[in-house]
């Protein structure tokens, strides 16, 4: 990401900043008139790449605010069911979904996705509303409007997943959904908008994205290989794919996931083990970070790099749960990245929070390669995701073409498809373990084995709290015992071995932050 400009919703003025050495040296004081900035396609192009540095940006001043990693880790991973941020109590309201109660409306935790998500949606309709009139071909333009109605149909599925009924519980889409700007305006004089309903939510994220789909396809202009940050048909397509399986929209959530892995193939062994910090021919869409526009400590691997300098890496590893891991194959290769006790001399080596401060198992952690030469050992802890550059810096994936197959594959048991759900799953299985074999498994058993894999094959990638929200699924993290030895129901110290059962709105639905109600009279109450 050579250049990019950064717009600074509900400001009149756009600031330009610049990745690396290549600055945009345009005006001395490095600010721009709207009408300049997108006067042409060259710079509605720099703006599309400012949205995706925003994904990796530090905001309100708060460490670990710092863009959609935090949305993956704080409120996807760590307050799920299957991860385990190891003796970190000192955030265990959030990791235990106490922060999103409705009367959290003044709540930091509570305001940060709603801010973070609306100034990508006030920044993607800037460009939205600007680029028909840039001087340009009619082939760029409409690459580059495509571009930004993926990052508004995106952000709308995030809100929505965060501060809406799931589909299921919402009346077929009656409930209250979330604000739908489609305008670029400022905010603060935006009064009077009301939010609309989960189902014509959906519509527009439905709508924005076949228009994306509709303009990518009219035009001639491509991502280059190494653009994996920005959004291109088949990005659009898995968009729509996810949004649509969270809607319980089966047919639309199989077809665009076949659409949107077309030409990627899944990673091997050898790519599967390097740590999810670089993109490879599997990734569709992600999030770009290079050594000289780090994050620093604020990263998203600085939380969640096995082998990251940082404190919250050292001190606070990410673990799987006993539960879901016990569930896998020791014939799967992809098990050799989470340190599982081999035996119970091994399990009984741990504390009980888990730590590991002796015999073979810490020296298979140690001796592994995946920790910084501090860290701290725990059983369960996962190799998986590694920072490429310390402190905690690296690019990571949003969307892969193993979720796509996942997608489908469940997609397809809602709709009777099962020959199709187990050949699917296959696919996405053999390839890291030899001994699986075609499931002769039908109706729940099947579905209940495609949502298993899928929960292990793409643990920490920020899928595990949504995912229990739209399968209406209790979290029910199970409590260590090590004097049970492997008989232990589970891996959780005590202050994370929590139930939250399904049914409890206020632990999955955020309340709509206060500082929107501040200005937005129209906001509806509570349902």
């Amino acid at each position: 990401m050579k250049k990019y400009i950064l717009i600074l919703a509900a400001a009149t003025t756009l600031g330009f900043t610049s990745c690396g050495s290549d600055y945009l040296d345009t005006t001395p004081n490095d600010a721009i008139s709207r009408s300049t900035a997108f006067s042409t396609t060259k710079n509605c192009a720099l703006a599309v790449n400012g949205l995706a540095k925003q994904m990796t940006n530090q905001y309100l001043g708060v460490q670990g605010l710092n863009g959609e990693g935090t949305i993956l880790n704080w409120y996807n991973n760590f307050n799920g069911n299957d991860h385990q941020k190891c003796v970190q109590t000192g955030w265990s309201s959030l990791w235990n979904n106490l922060a999103s109660f409705k009367t959290s409306k003044t709540s930091l935790y509570t305001y940060y996705p709603w801010y973070y998500y609306y100034k990508l949606i006030g920044n993607a309709n800037a460009i939205i509303d600007a680029v028909d009139n840039a001087e340009g071909t009619e082939s760029e333009k409409a690459f580059i409007k495509a571009q930004a109605l993926v990052y508004r149909a995106y952000s709308f599925y995030r809100l929505s997943t965060l501060y809406s009924k799931r589909w299921c519980d919402s009346n077929n889409g009656a409930s209250h959904g979330i604000v739908l700007r489609l305008k670029a305006t400022d905010p603060t004089e935006d009064q009077g908008q009301a939010q609309a309903t989960l189902a014509e939510t959906f519509q527009q994220i439905y709508a924005d994205l076949d228009q994306a789909i509709s303009l990518f396809s009219s035009s001639s202009e491509k991502r280059s290989s190494s653009e994996f940050y920005l959004p291109d048909l088949s990005v659009a397509y898995a968009v729509k794919a996810r949004a649509a399986l969270y809607r319980e929209d089966w047919q639309t959530a199989a077809d665009c996931a076949a659409k949107a892995r077309s030409g990627y193939s899944l990673m091997g062994e050898k790519a599967y083990g390097a740590g999810f910090n670089s993109p490879n021919d599997e990734w569709i869409w992600g999030v770009y970070e290079a050594e000289d526009q780090t994050l620093h400590y604020y990263s998203y691997f600085a939380y969640i790099g096995s082998n990251a300098s940082g404190s919250q890496g050292r001190n606070y590893p990410l673990a799987i749960s006993k539960e879901l891991i016990d569930k896998i194959p020791t014939t799967d290769v992809r098990r050799d990245l989470y340190l599982v006790p081999q035996s119970d001399a091994e399990f009984k080596t741990m504390s009980s929070v888990g730590r590991v401060t002796k015999g073979s198992m810490y020296q298979r952690a140690v001796n592994s390669g995946y920790l910084y030469a501090t860290s701290r050992v725990y059983g369960y802890m996962q190799f998986k995701l590694r920072a490429s550059f310390m402190p905690g810096g690296g690019s990571f994936n949003l969307f892969r073409a193993a979720e796509m197959y996942y997608t489908e594959a469940e997609a397809d048991c809602h709709l009777g498809k099962e020959a199709e759900a187990r050949q699917l799953l296959y696919d996405v299985v053999h390839p890291y373990d030899a001994s699986y074999v075609l499931s002769t498994k039908t109706g729940t058993d099947l579905l209940n084995e495609v949502t298993t894999y899928r929960r292990f094959d793409l643990f920490g990638e920020g899928f595990d709290w949504t995912d229990c929200k739209r399968w209406k699924k209790d979290i029910a993290r199970k409590e260590l015992k090590v004097s049970a030895g492997l008989a232990s129901p589970g891996s959780f110290g005590s202050t994370f071995a929590i139930t939250i059962p399904a049914d409890d709105d206020t632990r999955w639905i955020w309340a709509i932050p206060n500082k929107e109600a501040d200005y937005n009279s129209a906001i509806l109450a509570d349902e």
